[in-house]
């Protein structure tokens, strides 16, 4: 401001400036919703603050959604500290609040207690886990000569063309390296269910849930914002921040995912009356 206007503005005046957005970041997070969502994906992403004179992690938990029209929508974001299931389930209770009545399909990481705490609130969900994360969580308790080979033959398994193939390259995969990896073996077993539901669904709706890049992809976007900033002064300004370049971003979001027509009418039939009665048309 001082090299193009020649004038010299305070910290606090700046912060009282972008203060005049406050009212509406709140009516954008207390917006009623559409009672029914076809995909979610919920993840959080972490920022710098600054807070009784340390710098700590805080972490915007974002739901992003596609709506039964086909189009994305961001529902919220909410900052808390460490991701935890028991704030997610304080999100997902606001969510309901608001006027969310069924979500069909919940795209998340394997954050332990995450599926539940969906369940708990949208017990007819699908929780599908992200299987990019599963493998990633594998390799951590693979030696590192080994994980090119264990990552090849963990692939088989979520690359299968159904869930028969899929158990038994399992089985395959548990044979060979079982006796040496009995926790990857252990925790694939344990997650089973939620990391195979999307082998219920059409090719179509499979690539779109199987993993959690959709909402990943939208962090990048915000990052290329944020990247510069260090650490935020405050959790307003963070909050202030997120919301403009959210905003700016939601704003090319004017079309229907590709071939919506043909993925909604599969979406009536695997969930029926979840979806027939919100349809518009």
């Amino acid at each position: 401001m001082q090299d193009l206007y020649g004038l010299d503005i305070s910290t606090g005046q700046l912060s009282a400036i972008t203060d005049k957005i406050l009212p509406l970041v709140e009516q954008w997070r207390s917006r009623p919703l559409e009672p029914v969502y076809a995909f979610v994906w919920l993840d959080a992403v972490y920022f710098k603050v600054r807070q009784d004179g340390k710098v700590v992690n805080k972490a915007a938990y974002n739901v992003l959604a596609v709506d039964l029209q086909g189009r994305k929508d961001l529902l919220g974001i909410y900052i808390g500290d460490a991701e935890s299931a028991r704030f997610w389930l304080s999100v997902l209770t606001d969510l309901q609040n608001r006027g969310i009545k069924d979500l069909l399909i919940c795209s998340i990481d394997n954050l332990s207690g995450f599926g539940d705490a969906i369940e708990t609130v949208f017990p007819q969900a699908d929780v599908q886990l992200c299987l990019v994360h599963q493998v990633r969580t594998s390799l951590r308790y693979v030696v590192s000569k080994d994980q090119k080979a264990v990552a090849a033959e963990l692939k088989p398994i979520y690359q299968a063309a159904n869930l028969a193939a899929a158990e038994q390259k399992l089985a395959d995969f548990s044979h060979q390296w079982g006796s040496k990896y009995p926790l990857v073996v252990e925790s694939w077993q344990r997650n089973w269910l939620r990391l195979t539901r999307f082998f219920e669904y059409p090719a179509a709706i499979r690539k779109v849930v199987y993993t959690t890049n959709t909402v990943e992809g939208f962090h990048r976007q915000i990052r290329c914002v944020t990247k510069s900033k260090g650490a935020f002064p405050s959790e307003s300004a963070l909050v202030k921040l997120l919301y403009l370049s959210t905003q700016r971003i939601i704003e090319t979001w004017t079309m229907p995912l590709a071939n919506w027509s043909l993925t909604v009418q599969q979406l009536a039939i695997l969930f029926g009356d979840r979806v027939k009665p919100y349809l518009k048309v």
